[in-house]
């Protein structure tokens, strides 16, 4: 997810080529992650440190830099997707420490850095570059200059990194090693003929070899060309221990294709995204902080709160609106960015309009966004592309940080748009005073929950969406039901099964499901209902009945405590039980898996839906 690594330590007469070549290729190949800057870092034969990075493409970069050239003994590689700090040739990967002896690449987000960057500038160190990234190398150099080998000072560094992160490190003290770090960004060891590999995905070394050791949360190590040492960190009680880890138990073979391997054994891009939902998500809540804090005292003194999106980021603002009218008593309002010059010409000072795009670039969104300030109104941009042109003009900017994101059909970066902003609006109405403290702590607590959640999801109801999709990919309709913040869900469902699966799906209150829709139901029609809570039990209840006495094929996506609604369902989605704030990020799930597994049942590319792109960015 995100950013790429590649780290690579060699024996003499590993190959002919040169060091950098060969990180410059597997670099290559993880090029379909996205990114906006590349750069190598190499021990050469020398025994110097040789430093090159550049924002650009990797062919761009490599002829102006020269990596074909670099030859040494081991090296660091990173493509950059921008979280912390813009994207520029100082904020490019790799990272140093002061002397320029140590060279870290990462992926993720270091949630203290800007407390560990406060101490390590009182300690006298000199930060070049504004990520969250350069701590590490810094905090390395300052246990080494307390005495500590270069394994244990990045052991005591790792210890005090909060957030989510894969790393790999460089030192020139001991020049054959790559030292590496997992905690929820996903790192990977290859085993090749006298040499070793790192990297974030199979694909970067899969040309080399195919035995690899899949690291897991809270592992570190280091490789040699001959060796590999692995440890768990073990914390209980607040005390830190290590735990050796069993290497040989942990090697697996995989015979992936390099186009399988891009997509981490996954068939297409859209299942893949969909169980990185988990670290999305964990990406996203994990980044939230002062930003989140200051939109949220900004639409505590305004007057309106207009939202725009387009697709599923509209689907994004239905949700946020409703919460903020909820939780905020705000008054707030969702619009189809295309539908926005009806809504745009009553606001003015005091106003803010809320644009949510995912690239950044949407045109329809772009627009709403600059009508909005030319009549006076505040914008804010929620975006997952840094520096993208809405994230540009708007006056104030946010980011989900859920990584690139291939397919066309969004599905992380609609949950961890969600998640964003949920947080955004139970902290208005905390600021605001319509919310207590205690009610907000335990909202915070259950969307911080979520990725745990969705990874159980995921592994609970797959198989049940792949069994349903067999009847759903005979069928050419289908409704989707939903109440309050269920409805959102439920038109994202059914947009998701008609963008890949081609199957008509329609969305409606289910309330009014009965003025109208309900004529076209017929024997086995199948009907979708969402609940997110108990208190939605009893209205969609009755729904169901009437669905029933039609015919219809009533599916449910529900938590477990509502008995009633499930025993009317003829297929159910029986989830976890949370607060509606943090199930109308999860609840989605099952739906993001039925319309997937129905296209692929139906002979469909889920990758490639016809007729769509990923951005539009015509009118």
């Amino acid at each position: 997810m995100v950013c790429g690594i590649v780290g690579v330590t060699t024996d003499e007469g590993f190959s002919q080529e040169p060091l950098g070549k060969i990180i410059k290729e597997a670099l290559k190949k993880l090029e379909y992650r996205g990114y906006d800057s590349v750069g190598l870092a190499i021990v050469t034969n020398e025994g110097s440190l040789e430093i090159r990075k550049s924002r650009g493409m990797i062919d761009f970069v490599s002829r102006k830099l020269g990596f074909d050239s670099i030859s040494g003994i081991s090296g660091v590689g990173h493509t950059r997707w921008a979280t912390h700090g813009r994207p520029s040739d100082e904020n490019a990967h790799p990272h140093t420490d002061c002397s320029r002896r140590i060279a870290v690449v990462h992926n993720g987000i270091i949630e203290n850095y800007k407390k560990l960057k406060e101490f390590l500038i009182n300690e006298g160190h000199s930060f070049t570059s504004d990520t969250d990234t350069e701590v590490i190398p810094h905090l390395i150099e300052s246990f080494k200059r307390k005495g500590y080998s270069t394994y244990e000072a990045f052991k005591k560094t790792i210890e005090l990194l909060e957030g989510a992160y894969a790393l790999a490190m460089i030192d020139l003290d001991e020049p054959e090693k790559i030292f590496f770090a997992r905690k929820m960004s996903p790192l990977i060891v290859g085993l090749g003929n006298r040499s070793n590999f790192v990297a974030s995905d199979i694909v970067a070394f899969i040309d080399y070899t195919r035995r690899v050791i899949v690291l897991t949360d809270g592992e570190i190590g280091y490789v040699t060309p001959s060796k590999v040492v692995i440890e768990k960190m073990i914390r209980k009680e607040g005390v830190i221990t290590w735990v050796p880890i069993d290497i040989k138990s942990r090697i697996r073979s995989v015979e992936w294709s390099p186009e399988m391997a891009s997509k981490e054994g996954y068939d297409f891009f859209m299942i893949k995204e969909i169980h990185e939902q988990p670290y999305a998500l964990a990406s996203t809540l994990s980044a939230v902080g002062e930003s989140i804090n200051e939109i949220a005292r900004v639409l505590t003194r305004s007057e309106r709160v207009l939202l725009l999106g387009a697709g599923t980021s509209y689907h994004a603002t239905l949700i946020t609106a409703l919460l903020l009218r909820r939780y905020a008593n705000l008054w707030a309002e969702a619009v189809i960015a295309s539908e926005s010059r009806w809504w745009l010409n009553a606001l003015g000072q005091g106003d803010v309009v809320i644009g949510v795009s995912q690239s950044g670039e949407t045109i329809d969104t772009l627009r709403g966004i600059r009508e909005a300030k030319e009549r006076g109104a505040l914008t804010i941009a929620v975006t997952n592309v840094i520096e993208s042109t809405i994230a540009r003009e708007a006056d104030m900017a946010v980011y989900i940080r859920a990584g690139p994101e291939i397919g066309v059909a969004a599905t992380k970066t609609f949950t961890s748009q969600v998640a964003l902003l949920s947080y955004l609006a139970v902290k208005t109405g905390e600021l605001r005073g319509v919310l207590k403290p205690s009610l907000a702590n335990e909202i915070y607590s259950a969307l911080r929950e979520t990725p745990n959640v969705v990874a159980r999801i995921l592994k609970d109801e797959e198989k049940k969406a792949s069994v349903l999709a067999d009847k759903m990919s005979v069928k050419n309709n289908a409704y989707y039901l939903g109440r309050g913040l269920g409805l959102p869900i439920a038109m994202e469902g059914a947009l998701k099964m008609k963008e890949i699966a081609y199957v008509h799906a329609e969305a409606y209150p289910a309330g009014e499901s009965k003025h109208g829709p309900i004529a076209l139901v017929e024997k086995d029609f199948p009907v979708v209902f969402v609940i997110l809570s108990k208190d939605e039990e009893e209205l969609i209840k009755s729904n169901i009945e009437e669905m029933k006495a039609r015919g219809a094929y009533a599916i449910l996506v529900s938590p477990n405590n509502a008995e009633e609604a499930l025993s009317l369902a003829d297929f159910k989605f029986i989830l976890p039980v949370q607060h509606e704030v943090a199930s109308a990020v999860s609840y989605v799930i099952p739906l993001q898996l039925l319309a997937y597994y129905t296209a692929v049942k139906k002979g469909l590319d889920p990758d490639k839906p016809r007729n769509l792109a990923k951005t539009v960015t015509v009118f």
